[in-house]
């Protein structure tokens, strides 16, 4: 039986592995078999990570990390989980080869997904002028054209972030009003970069190695026009990736994990979380990271007070054999 097992191979996952390896726990680390490195894994060039002042690409980025985690002692399997048992002091995760693995501990770290429009052109562009997060991506929009889809107030404040560096901003929405808050509805609507399109939703992507427009389909008529542009950010929401732990772990209303305060703990004793999927808000890699060093600090605590409490019942045991 292990100390830790962690779940997920993002910027949490593997910073949670690097403390917990160097705190001599010998984390064994999930990887997935497909989905290695997490969201990192689809970007191009990553530039607000600190420590790369010349930026990094997300793979490379990635790739450290893990060498990082496993120049301390951690073992990283590529398989996916299928099922958790977390209650009672062993925990039990179950892998897709059929494996078992037991630790004292899990950290949960799975991430979350963004939400995609379901177009084929998604897998070739991503990363070429096909975006998902504004803060990450921003920068290289500048004096562009671009869009942003969606009408929530991820949508308004993703699209007001990205009129400091683009020329124009237009929001495609498929119904005629927004969803977003009043005040968000308000800021984006003062803003003379951002121009709305309403009742439209986008048919197909155009572009081969970049981003250079796309098809817009009326939602009222069915007629179809194109759209110049630069870039498409797509801000239709995230679900986090909490599958395996529907009715095992207290949820949120956003449905991420829910923790104690500003720790990592869940519901389960000897059962933290970290990253996005505790994260309905900020979704940043170096947000995950730090999340995950606060899992792994307070599993290690948790396992240091179960072996104090085992020390200290010893005698006490000895003494009844006596």
């Amino acid at each position: 039986m292990r100390d830790i097992i962690i779940i997920g191979s993002g910027p949490a996952g593997l910073t949670a592995a690097i403390y917990a390896a160097r705190a001599e726990l010998k984390p064994l680390l999930i990887a997935s078999s497909v989905e290695v490195g997490g969201e990192l894994v689809n970007t191009t060039e990553v530039e607000n990570f600190p420590g790369f002042p010349e930026g990094v690409m997300g793979p490379d980025l990635m790739t450290k990390i893990q060498a990082q985690a496993e120049r301390f002692g951690t073992e990283v399997v590529y398989d996916d989980v299928v099922s958790l048992d977390l209650e009672g002091p062993v925990k039990r995760v179950t892998l897709g080869g059929g494996e078992v693995h037991e630790a004292r501990a899990v950290i949960f770290a799975t991430g979350s997904a963004y939400r995609k429009l379901g177009l084929p052109e998604e897998e070739v562009l991503s990363g070429h002028g096909l975006s998902w997060c504004a803060t990450c991506d921003g920068f290289f929009f500048r004096q562009k054209t671009i869009a942003v889809v969606g009408g929530g107030d991820s949508a308004m404040e993703e699209a007001t972030f990205l009129t400091r560096f683009a020329d124009k901003v237009h929001v495609i929405h498929r119904r005629d009003e927004l969803k977003a808050s009043k005040i968000m509805q308000q800021r984006a609507f003062d803003n003379p970069k951002i121009e709305f399109v309403w009742n439209a939703e986008i048919a197909a992507i155009h572009g081969t190695s970049q981003v250079s427009g796309v098809t817009l389909r009326d939602t009222v008529t069915g007629e179809e026009r194109g759209l110049d542009l630069d870039g498409v950010f797509v801000a239709i929401g995230n679900d986090p990736r909490t599958h395996l732990v529907h009715g095992k772990l207290d949820l949120t209303a956003e449905g991420t994990i829910a923790v104690e305060g500003r720790s990592s703990k869940t519901s389960v004793p000897g059962v933290f979380a970290a990253g996005d999927v505790i994260d309905p808000h900020y979704r940043q890699a170096v947000t995950a990271a730090a999340s995950g060093t606060v899992a792994a600090l307070d599993a290690e605590a948790y396992l240091a007070d179960l072996d104090d409490a085992s020390t200290a019942a010893q005698p006490a045991l000895a003494t009844v054999s006596d």
